[in-house]
């Protein structure tokens, strides 16, 4: 029975259930003390798009996380709802999807687990206590404390891990363990979690579906093949073999695995039989059983467990079978979800602040489409092709809904009559295309730029848009001109441009801008400022347009042996000859440091052992891109308020030109320095040592593809003396082979399966015309090196800005007229409040009652920053200046429970080697509801339903 990807089933059979005209199966077994108790556990797997997409699995159209549950006869919904009641069916996991480990932001995590969540809460009065991560290639400690513990779970269940981290769990009987993962929050956010002892499937022989092989049990003494004695030894046999390397007398039998139990009556009329005759025989004690009562079952014992403290990556079945490919394949598919991730965050910001619409648009379906990329084979980039395009596609509606919200929105709070440009933000400016922007004000329009902060501080950023003139220029609300640049559009990216507005719009752009034109913004917190382009006038002065006086250095003019590039104390040295970046100059920290940065890509193994796909990464060599691969280099120099612009090119169809003599091509950049080792990665950034696994001795069979981690904000090295960082714009796969260097994959590009199910190469390829050629991918990567012990301003600061990039909206305006009628400049705090430096509002959400949810995570960890890893307080009164705050509750982190109530029902285990508890760690205290202060300790997340006054509505200042 599978009723969606968001609901794991598990089910009970009914207490006495009648096989044949003369027997009766007894099935109503319980846990039975001094005796090895085999759990069985009926379970299917349904994957919401793999190899079909969530609708071709589903055989249906509608996309709403209730499907299965809407479409049943009020009977049939009635006898589900007896069924959970009763706890013969149970539902764990809760959340629409099972997500992804490696790929996904944690707040997007947070959001499908929350849509999940309150819809069973709603639906069924239930919480679910269980995590079932059994599908995903590798699982990190992220998924313990955050997704597991400060969700509410007792336990959390998986079935991968690394094949020699499985061996030696089972010799030492540790497969199950308290998962702490969080050094910031401690033994207050671990959790009970336990390793299958193979996959998440029966034991051999045990198998079930219609169409399965394994032998029945025959126990009609009447008929041949009368084989009860058999079967009943065999069962026994492989529930001692689990029990020696599983703790306690409780073991779980997972019977199920992909898409079963299509066919149920098959699986339950051999568990039937199994559970009555083997308890007849005595020596074990079988039965019908599911994760919660195996997990209470635990936790009766008493018993004190093994300690776990880091994460379970990277991922290997077999030798030479590493899963360390996904964490880059589809980058393009990565990219848009990291995208559509930010966009949603703020559009439900703007959402609030007008107010939810019960019968217009609203930004459910983006939150939907979100919550299913999430999905373990969606933004894990292990797909199909026709499924990722379907991902896209779901993403895209979402999008063009939410961008409504938006237009409305904003329309509402600058008291427009006419809205705002669908509240575009140019999601194509990757490929240089804006058709907002890129309009002719010679007729003397302004083109308004409303630019939207959705960060709780003050936040200042360069705006890049294409134009098409260069004769323009740009002023704020004051009417005060504010200083721009502009840059040539390079061939290159005009070639792109072309060719990929054809491939998505099936057409080609009506004009060819000319310029990027970039100018300085700024906006208040969760507020935004207005900006105007206009046509300039011959007496006014000359912009900063690019000419021979701009240009410092271009790479087919005179060439030097050496080209600083930057503003003030910062330089960037590159070489002349071979433009690569090899120096980095702070005379401010007074860092001189030789950084080298280059492009390289892995050729991919091809023999019959095991080839590269899009879950494994298995490299035959490293290649370095020639010369001759580089485009053009072009340095510009504009106002001081302006960045310098280094635009450097590698052919972007690297992959197919080698096509013919490769199986596989990884493209990646390397970062060299001459810094010792020091690696991290992540939210919470673990340290990663080379060749070394902290639970076992590591056999390195794969030298680069066994030293691969998911890099998700960025990554860093240091020595005695500096922190070198680099900052993603999306997920990506990432390593430190050699001392000094930094490795991060951009791209895949493959001919061959790998043979994990898939059973399709990842070629991804754009078509115009019948004629195809390789994916391009536009991304960006941060670079800088700070001091030691300063890295991590920058680190969680700016990173925070990369996943919530300004929102940009356009409209055109005759005259000068606009910031008479309209409200200019807004914030949706007290004007003069911001969040601490070190608190991020990670959701704002009006749900569909009125109420309000809204989220506040601490961005550092204990220890990370001398000032900033230290407890921080919100001003709830000054968030909400403009609305009258009646109740705060605080939540679990899914929102489907107060946060009390499940902490005071949440089991507490017990950790092997603790003679006394673990130090107490410290967390926000409860809030006061005269004072409204939330506090936050280091790494700490809190959510919130807050409920207003009715009658209050939100009025809208001038801000700033």
């Amino acid at each position: 029975m599978a009723i969606h990807g968001a609901w794991i089933l598990l089910t009970l059979m009914s207490i006495w259930g009648v096989e044949s005209k003369y027997m009766v199966y007894n099935t109503t077994s319980k846990i039975v003390s001094g005796k090895l108790n085999v759990h069985l556990v009926a379970h299917t797997h349904y994957d919401v798009g793999w190899l079909k997409t969530v609708d071709q699995y589903y055989v249906g159209s509608n996309n709403s996380i209730q499907r299965w549950g809407r479409d049943q006869s009020e009977t049939v919904q009635e006898i589900v709802k007896q069924l959970i009641n009763s706890g013969q069916l149970e539902l764990i996991n809760g959340g629409m999807c099972m997500h992804d480990e490696a790929a996904p932001h944690y707040i997007d995590m947070t959001d499908q687990t929350t849509l999940g969540h309150r819809f069973i809460k709603q639906e069924f009065n239930i919480t679910p206590r269980i995590g079932w991560q059994i599908d995903p290639f590798g699982h990190s400690a992220v998924q313990a404390y955050l997704l597991s513990a400060e969700v509410g779970f007792d336990s959390l269940f998986f079935a991968r891990i690394d094949y020699q981290d499985r061996a030696k769990r089972k010799d030492e009987k540790s497969l199950e363990v308290v998962w702490r993962g969080s050094k910031s929050l401690g033994s207050s956010a671990q959790i009970f979690a336990g390793a299958f002892p193979e996959n998440y499937e029966p034991p051999n022989n045990f198998y079930y579906e219609v169409n399965d092989d394994s032998p029945i049990v025959q126990d009609d003494m009447e008929l041949f093949d009368y084989n009860v004695p058999e079967r009943v030894n065999e069962f026994v046999a492989a529930a001692l073999s689990q029990a020696n390397i599983t703790q306690t007398n409780h073991v779980m039998w997972t019977m199920g695995t992909d898409f079963k139990y299509q066919y149920a009556h098959t699986w339950f009329r051999q568990m039937n039989k199994f559970i009555h005759y083997v308890n007849q025989d005595g020596r074990v004690n079988a039965l019908y059983s599911t994760p919660l009562i195996y997990t209470d079952a635990k936790y009766a014992t008493n018993k004190a467990w093994p300690l776990k403290t880091d994460d379970y990556f990277p991922h290997a079945d077999r030798i030479n079978a590493y899963w360390t490919g996904y964490f880059t394949s589809r980058p393009a598919l990565k990219g848009y979800v990291r995208m559509m991730s930010a966009y949603y965050l703020a559009a439900r910001q703007l959402e609030f602040f007008k107010g939810k619409s019960k019968s217009g648009p609203n930004t459910d379906y983006l939150a939907d489409a979100l919550a299913l990329a999430q999905h373990h084979d969606a933004v894990s980039g292990i797909s199909k092709q026709h499924v990722a395009n379907d991902c896209a596609k779901r993403l895209s509606i979402g999008y063009e809904k939410a961008a409504k919200v938006v237009e409305t929105s904003l329309a509402s709070i600058t008291r427009s009559s006419s809205k705002t440009d669908s509240g575009s933000p140019c999601l194509l400016l990757n490929i240089s295309y804006c058709p907002a922007s890129e309009v002719d004000l010679s007729n003397g329009k302004n083109l308004v730029v409303v630019v939207y902060n959705p960060l709780g501080w003050k936040r200042e950023d360069v705006v890049r848009i294409p134009v098409i003139d260069e004769n323009v220029m740009v002023k704020d609300h004051g009417g005060n001109e504010i200083k721009s640049q502009l840059l040539p559009l390079q061939k290159a990216s005009l070639a792109i441009r072309n060719y990929y507005s054809m491939a998505y719009l099936g057409k080609s752009p009506s004009v060819t801008p000319k310029y990027w034109l970039a100018f300085s913004s700024s906006a208040p917190p969760l507020g935004f400022n207005t900006y105007f382009i206009s046509s300039r006038k011959q007496k006014e002065t000359t912009i900063a347009a690019p000419s021979e006086n701009h240009v410092v250095y271009g790479s087919k003019g005179k060439q030097k042996d050496v080209i600083k590039v930057g503003p003030g104390n910062l330089k960037l040295v590159y070489s002349a000859n071979q433009p690569k970046l090899i120096g980095y100059i702070s005379s401010r920290n007074m860092i001189k440091e030789s950084v080298r940065q280059s492009y390289s890509f892995y050729s991919g193994a091809t023999d019959t052992q095991q080839a590269s796909g899009a879950y494994i990464f298995r490299p035959n060599g490293m290649y370095s891109t020639k010369p001759d691969d580089q485009a053009s280099f072009t340095v510009l120099r504009g106002p001081k308020y302006i960045r310098e612009s280094i635009r450097g090119y590698i052919r972007s169809q690297e992959c197919t030109r080698r096509r013919s003599m490769l199986n596989l091509s990884s493209l990646l950049v390397l970062y060299r320095s001459m810094m010792e080792l020091g690696k991290k990665f992540g939210r919470d950034f673990l340290e990663r040592i080379r060749d070394y696994r902290k639970d076992w001795t590591l056999d390195v069979n794969q030298p680069v593809a066994g030293n691969y981690y998911p890099i998700n904000l960025g990554m860093y090295m240091k020595d005695d003396n500096k922190e070198l960082s680099v900052l993603v714009d999306r997920s990506v796969g990432g390593t430190s082979i050699k001392d000094g260097q930094l490795e991060l994959m951009l791209h895949r590009r493959l001919l061959q399966d790998d043979g994990r199910g898939v059973a399709e190469a990842l070629n991804e390829t754009v078509c115009v015309l019948n004629k195809c050629s390789g994916l391009t991918v536009v991304g960006k990567y941060y670079l800088k090196i700070d001091p030691l012990g300063e890295g991590a301003k920058w680190r969680r600061s700016f990173g925070q800005e990369i996943y919530s990039p300004f929102l940009l909206a356009f409209t055109e305006q005759e005259g000068n007229g606009w910031t008479n009628s309209h409200v200019a400049s807004f914030s949706g705090m007290d004007p003069s409040y911001v969040l601490p430096d070190n608190v991020a509002m990670i959701t704002l959400k009006e749900l569909n009652d009125g109420k309000v949810l809204i989220r506040f995570a601490h961005l550092y960890e204990v220890e990370e920053d001398k000032d900033l890893s230290v407890m921080a307080s919100v001003q709830l009164k000054n968030i909400f200046a403009h609305k009258k705050i009646i109740k705060v509750t605080e939540m679990s982190l899914s929102a489907n429970q107060g946060r009390a109530e499940m902490e005071k029902k949440r089991l507490v285990w017990k950790v092997e080697g603790s003679s006394e508890e673990a130090p107490k760690v410290v967390r926000g205290g409860p809030v006061d509801p005269a004072t409204l202060v939330v506090e936050l300790a280091p790494m700490e997340i809190r959510t919130f339903i807050i409920d207003f006054e009715q009658k209050t509505k939100m009025s809208y200042v001038h801000c700033c």
